[in-house]
């Protein structure tokens, strides 16, 4: 990560419009009684110096929108849809709006970041994978789903992965399989579901077991090619363990693809409890997230960040092994 941006101050807004700090506060404000000219002056200053006025460090926020951002990868993975569900729930017993910002492979949490720091949002809840870290300031009221920051203040919420990735190595040894594979993905940022794959590795290593780790860097645009090497090479794999359910039902498909039936010649559990729509099964055998209380605990430290009310920094949560159609009973 490159050296941090020093930030803009009002002060530097006034030098460059040549009026004082407290005519730029007035121009910020939208206050009366100033003259055309030196309105021009200043907002001009601002959009040059890209100026983003930093309302909660000057106690100058007037009123709460009553609305928060909830950003997501993509709103079309079933697990991050319900998960804003649940938020959308939880806040609307608190009286507040969702505003829904959905990246899908883009880099547009700086804008939303920009309206917290705006006052056009309350707060945000947020899960990404995008370098964001020099953009969020101390104390702002932000939280962070299965991903922490260098910033210790910025608020965590995650399942528990370590025992996640343990438990996987559990049930597959459990029913029978005698050589194992980990196949996921990952990406530069310091996310907790990195320790699914690590401690359904450590938990092996503990029991002697042969496995093989196929963990490509994300996005990943050749999973089944990449299955199928994996395969060729270790014919004799017949326990799986994904870092989610997507993966799994990828994972699945190929190997149908190949002429592998699952669960009678490989057995295979993900990770998140995806379900397709509310009420279906499961379609795979999944270590399941607490989905509903993962959003409860998001909002409620929001809540504590936004009324300067006693809150968590890391919160984490058990998971669930939810027996599905994947492996053997």
């Amino acid at each position: 990560m490159g050296e941090t941006k020093k930030s803009v101050t009002m002060k530097d807004v006034a030098s460059l419009a040549g009026v004082s700090v407290g005519t730029v506060s007035r121009v910020i404000n939208n206050e009366k009684g100033i003259k055309e000219v030196t309105l021009q002056k200043v907002t001009q200053a601002i959009k040059e110096l890209n100026y983003i006025p930093d309302a909660y460090a000057r106690g100058m926020k007037k009123s709460k929108t009553e609305t928060v951002a909830l950003i997501l990868p993509s709103i079309w993975h079933p697990f991050f849809s319900e998960f804003a569900y649940f938020v959308e729930k939880e806040l609307s017993n608190l009286n507040y709006k969702l505003l829904l910002c959905n990246i899908s492979g883009g880099k547009r949490e700086i804008d939303y970041i920009k309206m917290l720091q705006e006052n056009k949002v309350d707060g945000i809840v947020a899960i990404t994978y995008s370098d964001i870290e020099d953009y969020l300031a101390t104390n702002i009221p932000f939280v962070s789903i299965d991903r922490t920051y260098a910033n210790k203040e910025i608020p965590c919420v995650t399942s528990d992965n370590k025992a996640g990735g343990r438990l996987a190595a559990q049930k597959l040894i459990e029913k029978g399989c005698q050589e194992f594979a980990f196949i996921g993905g990952h990406n530069s940022t310091t996310n907790t579901t990195k320790d699914r794959r690590q401690y359904f590795e450590a938990y092996l290593k503990e029991q002697n077991k042969k496995y093989h780790i196929l963990d490509l860097e994300e996005p990943i645009h050749d999973l089944e090619e990449n299955v199928r090497q994996l395969f060729t090479s270790h014919p004799s794999i017949d326990g799986i363990f994904t870092v989610n359910d997507f993966t799994a039902l990828d994972v699945i498909r190929t190997l149908e693809k190949m002429g592998r039936s699952v669960p009678d010649e490989v057995q295979v559990i993900g990770y998140d409890g995806i379900r397709l729509a509310s009420g279906r099964d499961y379609p795979v055998t999944t270590m399941k997230q607490p989905v509903d209380a993962m959003a409860n605990e998001a909002v409620r430290i929001l809540m504590g960040i936004i009324n300067h009310t006693p809150h968590q920094l890391q919160v984490t949560l058990p998971i669930r092994y939810i027996e599905g159609p994947t492996t053997k009973k």
